[in-house]
């Protein structure tokens, strides 16, 4: 079937020779930072003309045959708009393997239009399309590796949608995967697609290679992909795409990404973020002379950067030795004293929300330019300057979590210990926020270690652990090691029951490999009791005791410990009723408001 183009070829070579195509730019938000990481460049021509959507576009010029006429009016018309515009961060344009492979552009016109535009190649990412077989066009592989010496980066579109992905992914090793909005819209309520989508963003952080989620239209959905930990995201519910895109975020994402502020990485309890390294330094402005600065730098011997804003937004930062050593060169003073400060400045600083937690900072750093270490960051709020963070502080303090979470952390299984898991439902109450609490406990574990040596025992407690974190989502649900056999955790999963008796199955069938098959088809051993007595001793199995826990409902740690402990006893004691040739744990849920009479032994309801 072939495609209908609503222009003549005379048409859109008139288009393209008298300039009339222009970008429209919409913002791909940072999850981590919580702010705009760039911009993706699509290209509309005159709406009376012709369809102006890029894909029709490009169709119409490829008939007329001016495709690649077509593709560097689109790139330099992208590139002068982003840079007349001032927009921070990573440009996204698209290229086909014909331009990339036209060696006068990648060394002749692209590098000069940069270079007269102050745009450095790094800030870049060409967007190939696997609509076009681009794996098999011969020097492809050379043309890349020519692009990525000048700090050009890729991304690849239309994750999901091609049988290919696979191969070109392999081939093309992109910085960058945009995944199709087809697999994006309808994701928190479609689990093929979650799934779907978990697995490719195992196998991007093999490759090396950042998601980014196209056409996010619904909050559901941006919620489920911040999640799951996906880098960024673009849509209609981000900001539409515009020829003067929006600079701040809407108040509806600022809300969304509000709903992740108790995101924990295993084994390290959150208790700081980027506003607790702001100094408050006062920025310079853009209209600032270069003697200005100068004057500041000499004026605070220890100021290192200084933050540039227009109005109340950042958009550059100033190294104190790069500025000084450029000046100290002859009659550097003279020539560019008077002229704007942003002749010398990095219009493309890492700049992050006060809200971002330390270990998404430290992973920001890592994977940014190296002179990010040494200048620090701009930190924000609501997208406006408050001041800047540094490197150096941000590894102090991240050293000094460490160490407290280490010291408080289980010898066994390195899990968080008391303290950590007291602070963080502590934590929980204070911010008002439900969440569930649930009690695992071995039973018949003390014959099991006394039968078998403490070693065997070992193994079983650490492997409850590793499943228990396996079942539970980790980016959003705690889990600590009590001490002993015992294990708490804090669930603010959804689904979190379903979870509990997941791990109570599991745990049940791995018990299998740790005993031998007359021991398992009996469900359990001979062993001498605490009486020195040969008795029957039923296999090791769990006792959960779960409950929910609503704003307003406790004070301190303590008493959500308490209804929990009171929780789990009644699991053991549903355990020993209901106790047959082969145990199997259970799973006790209290469903009453919290209260004077939960702390007592009264039933709840158990999941069987």
């Amino acid at each position: 079937m072939t495609t209908q183009i609503d222009a003549s070829e005379e048409e859109i070579s008139r288009i393209v020779e008298e300039g009339l195509l222009h970008p429209a730019f919409q913002p791909i938000l940072d999850f981590r930072l919580r702010g705009y990481f760039g911009f993706d460049a699509s290209i509309r021509g005159p709406e009376r003309a012709l369809r102006h959507d890029h894909a029709n576009l490009r169709l119409a010029a490829q008939n007329a045959g001016i495709g690649r006429a077509f593709e560097h009016a689109c790139l330099a018309s992208g590139l002068r708009s982003f840079a007349r515009h001032r927009l921070p961060g990573r440009l996204f344009v698209d290229l086909t393997a014909e331009s990339l492979l036209d060696e006068s552009r990648i060394n002749g016109e692209t590098r000069g239009l940069l270079k007269s535009l102050g745009l450095p190649a790094s800030r870049i990412v060409i967007k190939l399309s696997q609509k076009q077989p681009i794996a098999d066009v011969p020097g492809i592989q050379e043309a890349l590796l020519c692009y990525r010496s000048q700090g050009f980066q890729f991304a690849i579109e239309n994750i999901g949608d091609h049988v290919s992905d696979l191969r070109m992914w392999s081939e093309i090793r992109p910085e960058f995967g945009k995944v199709d909005q087809n697999l994006v819209n309808g994701l928190a309520d479609d689990r093929a697609k979650y799934q779907f989508i978990r697995a490719t963003q195992s196998f991007a952080e093999i490759c090396g290679t950042s998601l980014i989620a196209s056409g996010v239209k619904r909050a559901e959905d941006f919620t489920a992909l911040n999640n799951m930990g996906v880098a960024f995201a673009l849509g209609e519910f981000v900001a539409p795409a515009d020829v003067l895109p929006e600079s701040q975020l809407r108040p509806a994402v600022l809300r969304a990404l509000g709903q992740q502020n108790n995101f924990l990485a295993p084994g390290l309890v959150k208790t700081a973020t980027a506003l607790d390294l702001l100094k408050p330094i006062p920025p310079v402005t853009q209209d600032d002379t270069n003697e200005s600065v100068i004057e500041r730098f000499e004026a605070n011997p220890e100021l290192d950067v200084l933050p540039v804003v227009d109005g109340d937004l950042p958009v550059g930062l100033i190294n104190r030795h790069s500025m000084i050593d450029r000046f100290a060169r002859p009659f550097r003073k003279e020539v560019f004293g008077r002229k704007s400060c942003q002749l010398f400045m990095d219009n493309s600083p890492l700049i992050v929300d006060q809200g971002a937690s330390l270990q998404e900072l430290a992973m920001m750093l890592a994977l940014a330019p190296k002179h990010h270490l040494l200048d620090g960051f701009i930190v924000t709020g609501d997208g406006r300057y408050l001041g800047i963070g540094g490197s150096h502080d941000l590894m102090a303090m991240i050293t000094e979590m460490q160490i407290s979470a280490a010291r408080y952390a289980n010898p066994l299984t390195q899990l968080p210990g008391n303290v950590p898991i007291n602070e963080q439902i502590d934590r929980m109450l204070a911010a008002n926020k439900f969440f569930d609490a649930a009690y695992i406990d071995i039973d018949n574990f003390k014959p099991y270690n006394d039968t078998y040596g403490y070693r065997r025992g070992d193994d079983v407690i650490q492997l409850l652990g590793r499943l228990i974190c396996q079942e539970v989502d980790q980016k959003i649900d705690f889990v600590g090691h009590i001490g002993g056999d015992d294990f708490f955790v804090v669930f603010q999963s959804p689904d979190w029951e379903k979870r509990c008796w997941a791990i109570v199955q599991q745990f049940d069938a791995l018990m299998v490999g740790l005993v031998n098959i007359d021991e398992h088809t009996q469900g359990g051993y001979l062993a001498e009791n605490r009486k020195g007595e040969v008795v029957f001793q039923a296999l090791p199995t769990l006792s959960i005791g779960a409950l929910s826990v609503s704003p307003g409902e406790c004070e301190s740690h303590r008493e959500v410990a308490a209804a929990a402990s009171v929780a789990k006893k009644q699991a053991k004691k549903l355990a020993k009723t209901n106790a047959g040739v082969k145990p199997c744990g259970r799973v006790f849920v209290e469903r009453r408001r919290l209260g004077p009479s939960v702390l007592t032994s009264a039933p709840g309801r158990a999941l069987n």
